[in-house]
C-alpha cells in the first residue's frame, strides 16, 4: 500500500520534490516488501531499514544537495536569517507570498544555522538546511518520550517503521516545518502522562511558539493532568506554558505588532493582503470560497468545533496518554477540516500523534510469563518466573 501510494506521486504531483520523493520511496517500500516475505529472521528488521533508505535517506539527501525543497524551507531559512539582522522573522512590506512567514517567531530557531553559515564555505551551506535541523528535533523529542515513558512499547523496530512510513517520511524529505511540532506535542503529553506539569509545559511553550495550532493542546495536557495530579498541577502545567509562549513571543510583538498580526493570523485563514498556497478543498475552504458569509460560517463552525472539543474535555477528562492523544487528534482534525483555508498534508499531524500514542503505550512483546513448581527436598512450592514477579 505505502509503495502504490508513493508511486502516484511522480504521477499526479506538480511539485518537484514531491515527485523526487515519490521515485525513490516507491522503490523503497518495494525492497522492503520483497526482504519481509522472507523467511530469515532478519527480514522484518532488514525491510523496516530498506523503507527508511528509500523513503528518507535518499530523497533527503538528494533534495538537500540539489536545493529541491518545498517553498516553506526557505521561507523558515530567511526567518531565521532575519532574526539575526532585524530581532524579528517578519519583513514589514513583503512583496511577494513567499515573503510572509506565516510561523511564530520560535520557527526561526530552526533557521538559525543557514543564518550562521550563509557565507562560509560552500560544503557547509548544506548543513544549514533548516529540514535537517527540523528532523533532528522531531528525533530527539521522540527519543526523549520515550525515556519519559519509561521505555515502553513495542521497541526500536517499530519505532523506525513509523519514521519510515509515509506519513513520516513525505514531510521529513521535503519539508519537515511541522515535525518538530509534532515531537514536541507527543513529549508534553508523555510528561502529562508521567506527572511532570512543569516539564510538560516547557514542552508546550516550545510547541505553542512555534505555531498558533499548537495551542488546542493547552487545554487537552492541562485536562490530562488535572485527572492524573490533580487541579494544581495542572493550573502549574499551564502556567508555564503560557509564560514560555508569551516571553518567546513578546520581541517580536512589540518590534512588529503589525507584520505578525498579518502574517501569523490573518494570512493562514485567508484574510491576509496575500492569498495563502494552501488550498485544498476540505469544508472550509469551499465555505469561504462562498464569499464573506461562507468565511464567517466557516469561523463560525470552527469555533463551535473548538468548543464542543471543550466541553468532552470538561466532561469526560483524558485519563491517560491515548486518549489525549486522540483528543487532540480530534481537535485539530476539526480545525484543520473547518479552517477557511488548510492542507490535507496537515491532517498528517494528528493522525502521527494517534498512532505514536499507540505504539508507546504498546506493551513490549515478550514471553508470557508462567507460574512454575520448583521442588524443595520432599516438599513443592511455586515459584512466579517472569513477568508475574
Amino acid at each position: 500500500m505505502a509503495a502504490v501510494w508513493a508511486a502516484a506521486f511522480p504521477v499526479v504531483s506538480s511539485l518537484g520534490p514531491h515527485r523526487v520523493w515519490g521515485a525513490s520511496a516507491c522503490v523503497g517500500y518495494l525492497c522492503a516488501a520483497v526482504a519481509v516475505l522472507s523467511r530469515r529472521s532478519l527480514g522484518r528488521a532488514v525491510s523496516v531499514w530498506i523503507a527508511g533508505i528509500g523513503a528518507v535517506l535518499v530523497p533527503l539527501v538528494v533534495l538537500v544537495l540539489t536545493g529541491g525543497a518545498q517553498s516553506e524551507v526557505g521561507v523558515v531559512e530567511r526567518a531565521g536569517l532575519l532574526t539575526v539582522r532585524q530581532g524579528t522573522p517578519y519583513l514589514a512590506d513583503p512583496q511577494a507570498v513567499v515573503e510572509v512567514t506565516p510561523y511564530l517567531p520560535g520557527m526561526a530557531l530552526f533557521g538559525l544555522p543557514g543564518a550562521v553559515v550563509a557565507d562560509g564555505w560552500e560544503p557547509l551551506r548544506y548543513l544549514g538546511d533548516a529540514r535537517l535541523w527540523c528532523a533532528a528535533a522531531f528525533l530527539g523529542c521522540l527519543w526523549a518520550a520515550g525515556r519519559v515513558l519509561g521505555g515502553r512499547g513495542t521497541g526500536r523496530l517499530v519505532g523506525a517503521a513509523l519514521i519510515a512510513s509515509p506519513v513520516v517520511a513525505l514531510p521529513l524529505a521535503v519539508s519537515g516545518v511541522d515535525l518538530p511540532l509534532t515531537g514536541l506535542l507527543c513529549l508534553a503529553l508523555a510528561l502529562a502522562a508521567r506527572h511532570r506539569p512543569v516539564a510538560a509545559g516547557l514542552a508546550l511553550a516550545l510547541a505553542c511558539s512555534l505555531k498558533w495550532t499548537a495551542w488546542p493542546a493547552l487545554a487537552v495536557v492541562a485536562a490530562l493532568l488535572a485527572h492524573r495530579a490533580g487541579l494544581g498541577a495542572a493550573l502549574r502545567g499551564t502556567g508555564v506554558a503560557v509564560a514560555g509562549t508569551v516571553l518567546a513571543v513578546l520581541p517580536s510583538a512589540l518590534l512588529a505588532p503589525g507584520p505578525l498580526v498579518e502574517q501569523v493570523f490573518a494570512f493562514p485563514t485567508g484574510r491576509g493582503e496575500w492569498e495563502t498556497p494552501a488550498a485544498s478543498p476540505l469544508p472550509g475552504r469551499l465555505l469561504a470560497d462562498l464569499g464573506p458569509f461562507g468565511w464567517y460560517a466557516a469561523m463560525t463552525l470552527l469555533a463551535a468545533g473548538g468548543v464542543a472539543v471543550a466541553v468532552s474535555l470538561w466532561v469526560r477528562p483524558p485519563a491517560g496518554l491515548v486518549p489525549a492523544a486522540d483528543r487532540l487528534a480530534v481537535g485539530l482534525c476539526t480545525a484543520f477540516l473547518l479552517a477557511p483555508a488548510g492542507r490535507f498534508g496537515y491532517l498528517a499531524l494528528p493522525v502521527l500523534l494517534s498512532v505514536w500514542a499507540r505504539l508507546a503505550e504498546a506493551p513490549s512483546r515478550v514471553a508470557p510469563a508462567r507460574s512454575r513448581v520448583v521442588a524443595t527436598g520432599s516438599a513443592a512450592r511455586p515459584v512466579l518466573v517472569g513477568g508475574d514477579r
